[in-house]
């Protein structure tokens, strides 16, 4: 798999990067993201003097969103949901990662070029091998279509899981996912049918809390998890979990998504910066380390 924090090609120095301007676009709830608190934290550790500041977009104005990073000289910007698919006609070249797995969490900006990256992947494998779970032979079942989905589904079968299983709302869009990146699409009244045959299990949905989804939570909360090892939800910051809460149930290890915010981040700060900085400098911003 290709390095996505070491394919940009213009590495800048620590003094070339001073006073820049980095953000993340989003809806409305890029204003619950620890990035910004995350990033700034860092810059400031290593000494470049950058600032990092959540933007709200609407899905329709995405393409306005992207050109304001030239408009405005942002040297760098992150892409959460709803974004990180349709974003990809706005920016002019892609990384061979974010081609491939379709969805788009970075961009760099060198003056001239916009060039969207997908660190989701890297992060996510990781944060799998930080704590040593071993991926190939082993069967997962993802929940989501998106593009946080793409970069996972993409990941385990790179790192040659058995099976992967998708199961997400748009089932159009699920078995698109299957048979683009690999995986087998299934219904979510398969899953709550039968045991849940597999090691792994990663919400890659927005979905964690009840209020959010009281049919999803539903669903989670019927879940037999026989096999289940770890339970890893992307998402963080909910008062109360439902992922975390099936996962204590059923005696499962559980996980939540800040450890492969941290990860995907350094991946990041790399092509923003051409800085190289340990991961528990991210870790310590965020209180995990």
């Amino acid at each position: 798999m290709v390095d996505e924090a070491q394919s940009f090609q213009n590495p800048k120095s620590a003094f070339e990067i001073q006073k820049k301007v980095y953000c993340i676009f989003g809806d409305e709830r890029v204003f619950n993201s620890k990035s910004p608190e995350m990033f700034t934290t860092v810059f400031q550790r290593v000494g470049i003097r950058g600032v990092y500041v959540p933007f709200m977009s609407r899905p329709e104005q995405i393409a306005e969103a992207v050109a304001s990073i030239r408009a405005l000289n942002i040297a760098g910007a992150n892409i959460t949901v709803p974004h990180k698919e349709s974003v990809i006609p706005h920016v002019d070249i892609l990384s061979e990662g974010a081609k491939i797995i379709g969805a788009v969490n970075t961009i760099a900006w060198d003056g001239e070029i916009l060039k969207g990256y997908n660190t989701n992947a890297i992060g996510f494998m990781d944060t799998l091998e930080e704590i040593k779970w071993e991926v190939p032979g082993k069967r997962a079942l993802v929940f989501g279509s998106g593009g946080a989905a793409r970069a996972v589904v993409f990941i385990l079968n790179w790192l040659r899981a058995e099976a992967v299983y998708i199961a997400a709302r748009n089932e159009i869009s699920a078995h698109e996912m299957a048979d683009h990146l690999g995986g087998e699409a299934i219904s979510f009244e398969d899953v709550s049918a039968a045991p849940v045959d597999v090691d792994l299990i990663i919400n890659a949905t927005s979905i964690s809390a009840e209020d959010e989804s009281p049919e999803f939570a539903a669903l989670v909360s019927e879940l037999q998890l026989d096999s289940c090892d770890l339970l890893l939800d992307l998402n963080y910051g909910r008062e109360i979990n439902i992922w975390e809460q099936k996962a204590a149930v059923n005696g499962v290890r559980y996980m939540d998504g800040l450890r492969t915010l941290a990860y995907q981040a350094r991946r990041t700060f790399a092509l923003w910066t051409g800085v190289q900085v340990e991961p528990n400098e991210f870790l310590t911003a965020l209180d995990i380390a």
